[in-house]
C-alpha cells in the first residue's frame, strides 16, 4: 500500500503587488488559490512533485491583479471553482456554502463570506484527521484588517454601508467562530490598495487576528463596524474595474502577449512613438533614469512597487506602450505589466538606453540635488513639494511645505511653477523620480529631484514638523 504522505502549502507572494497565491498538495493532488496570471510555475511545480492539479479556487473576481485561472484551467484540464454569486462568462463550478473538495487526504471546505464583494469566498482546509487547519480568507480578512467594502458598489447596487454590514456578519457568523488555532492565510500584506491597515506579516492565526484585527473586537458593534471599516478609505486605482472586468470575463494567455512585443532598434522606436500614441514606459533604476533618458518618456522603476504604481497613474489600461527596460528584462516587464492588464505593449528598446544614446539621438536628464544641498535653498523659500502619501505626510512633513502625492499629481498641476524651478520629494526618491518623469514630459522643465527623500532630509538641519504617529490619525 502506498504511503500517504502529508499536505503541503506553499505561499508564492508576489511582492509588488503584495498578492499572495497557494500551492496546496495532498497525496499526488493540488489545488491553486488565486493563482497570478502566469501560470508555469505552479504547472511545473506539480509536475516536479508528480502531482496533478484538481482544483483552481478563486476567492473572488479581484480589482487588484488579473488571475491566471483561465490559462491555467486551459493548460490542466482542472476546474475553476468560485463561490456563490460569482458569474462569470466562462465555464466554472459555482460552489455552494459549505460545500466540501476532497484533495488526497484533506478537505477544503466552502466559506461564503461576502463583504467584499457579493461573490467572496474563504476556503477551509481540514487535514487528514478532520481537523480546522487553514483558512485562505481572500480579501475578506487581512492580518490588521478587513477588505475595503466600497469596490462592488456597483455590480452589488449596493452602498459601501450596505456591503460592510454584510463583511461584519461574515466575520462574525463564518471567521470568528473558527477555532484560534486555524492558520490565515490571506491574498494580501502591506502595499495592497484592497485594505487600508494591512500588517507587513503574511501569515497569522485566527486568535491572533481576534487579539489585535481592529475589525475583529468582540465588543464591536455593527455600526461602530461600519463606521471603523469605512473611515478613511482612498480612492481605488483607475484600473481596478478594467481587471474585475477581465477576471470575470477572460483574457489573451500572457504568452502571447510577450510573443506579440517587437524589438525596435532606435531609430524604429523613434518611428513608432511618433506615428502611434504610445507611451514610452521607462522601467529602469532611477538614478539611470535621471541621468539619461527618452524625452517625454515616464519613468516607473521595475524594482520598485511597479505594478500598483503602473495601475494608478496610467488611467488607460488599454494605453499602448513602448518598453525601456533594463537588458534581458524586456519578458519581464511584459509580464508584470500583463499582471495587472497593461497587455498593450507594442514592443521595447532592443539593446536599452544605450543603444539609444550610442545611436546619436536626442536624450533628456532630471536635475538632482541632494537633501544636503536642499538645506540652504529652504532659507530661500523656493517651492517644494511632498509626493509622499497622506498618511506619511500627516505623521511628519518639511515645515511648510504642501502635501501634493503621486497618487492624485494631476489635481495638483496648477501649483508647479512653469518657469522657477522646483523640488520634490517622497520617502526615498522612487515616486519623486515618477513625478518628476510626469511633470517633465508635461513641459515643467525646472524639476529637481531631492535623492534619499524625506529619510535624507531628516539628517539634515531642515525643519519638520513633529511626529505623531500614524495609528493616532484620524
Amino acid at each position: 500500500m502506498k504511503k500517504l504522505e502529508r499536505m503541503k502549502i506553499e505561499q508564492i507572494y508576489t511582492g509588488c503587488l503584495s498578492q499572495g497565491a497557494y500551492y496546496i498538495e495532498s497525496n499526488g493532488e493540488v489545488a491553486i488559490i488565486d493563482p497570478l496570471r502566469e501560470v508555469g510555475p505552479y504547472i511545473t511545480k506539480a509536475k516536479t512533485n508528480n502531482s496533478k492539479i484538481k482544483y483552481i479556487f478563486e476567492t473572488h473576481f479581484h480589482a487588484d491583479f488579473v488571475s491566471g485561472h483561465v490559462t491555467l484551467a486551459e493548460k490542466t484540464g482542472a476546474p475553476i471553482v468560485f463561490g456563490p454569486n460569482a458569474n462569470p462568462s466562462f465555464a466554472a463550478h459555482i460552489a455552494t456554502d459549505g460545500e466540501v473538495f476532497e484533495l488526497g487526504t484533506i478537505t477544503i471546505t466552502v466559506l461564503h463570506t461576502p463583504g467584499h464583494t457579493m461573490e467572496s469566498t474563504s476556503y477551509l482546509l481540514k487535514d487528514e484527521t478532520g481537523k480546522a487547519h487553514a483558512l485562505f480568507s481572500g480579501d475578506t480578512l487581512f492580518l490588521g484588517d478587513v477588505g475595503r467594502p466600497d469596490l462592488a458598489q456597483k455590480a452589488a447596487h449596493m452602498t459601501q454601508d450596505e456591503l460592510a454590514g454584510i463583511l461584519y456578519d461574515s466575520l462574525r457568523t463564518k471567521i470568528m467562530t473558527l477555532p484560534d488555532d486555524v492558520i490565515v492565510y490571506p491574498a494580501h500584506g502591506a502595499g495592497s490598495a484592497c485594505g487600508k491597515n494591512l500588517s507587513s506579516d503574511t501569515v497569522g492565526t485566527i486568535g491572533d487576528q481576534k487579539a489585535t484585527n481592529y475589525a475583529l473586537r468582540a465588543n464591536m458593534s455593527r455600526n461602530e463596524f461600519i463606521k471603523e471599516v469605512t473611515d478613511g478609505l482612498l480612492p481605488p486605482p483607475a484600473y481596478f474595474p478594467m481587471n474585475v472586468k477581465l477576471n470575470k470575463e477572460g483574457y489573451e494567455n500572457v504568452e502571447d502577449i510577450i510573443k506579440e512585443a517587437i524589438a525596435f532598434d532606435a531609430k524604429a522606436f523613434e518611428i513608432v512613438a511618433n506615428e502611434t500614441d504610445a507611451l514610452i514606459l521607462d522601467v529602469r533604476n532611477e538614478d539611470d533614469f535621471a541621468k539619461g533618458h527618452i524625452p517625454k518618456s515616464i519613468f516607473i522603476g521595475i524594482d520598485g512597487s511597479f505594478a500598483p504604481w503602473v495601475g494608478a497613474l496610467i488611467l488607460d489600461i488599454k494605453q499602448p506602450l513602448l518598453l525601456v527596460t533594463p537588458l534581458g528584462r524586456e519578458e519581464e516587464t511584459i509580464t508584470r505589466l500583463a499582471r495587472v492588464g497593461y497587455d498593450n505593449t507594442i514592443g521595447f528598446l532592443k539593446g536599452g538606453f544605450d543603444s539609444w544614446k550610442a545611436s546619436g539621438m536626442e536624450y533628456d536628464t532630471v536635475n538632482s540635488i541632494t537633501a544636503a544641498e536642499l538645506e540652504p535653498k529652504i532659507e530661500d523659500k523656493i517651492n517644494v513639494f511632498d509626493v509622499r502619501k497622506p498618511g506619511e505626510y500627516e505623521a511628519e512633513h518639511i515645515v511648510d511645505v504642501p502635501s501634493t502625492p503621486l497618487d492624485f499629481l494631476n489635481e495638483h498641476l496648477a501649483e508647479f511653477p512653469k518657469e522657477a524651478p522646483f523640488f520634490l520629494h517622497c520617502a526615498g526618491g522612487y515616486r519623486s523620480m515618477i513625478a518628476s518623469s510626469i511633470l517633465k514630459a508635461r513641459g515643467y522643465h525646472n524639476v529637481n529631484n531631492v535623492i534619499g527623500g524625506f529619510s535624507a532630509i531628516k539628517e539634515t538641519g531642515i525643519k519638520t514638523t513633529n511626529y505623531v504617529c500614524p495609528s493616532t490619525l484620524k
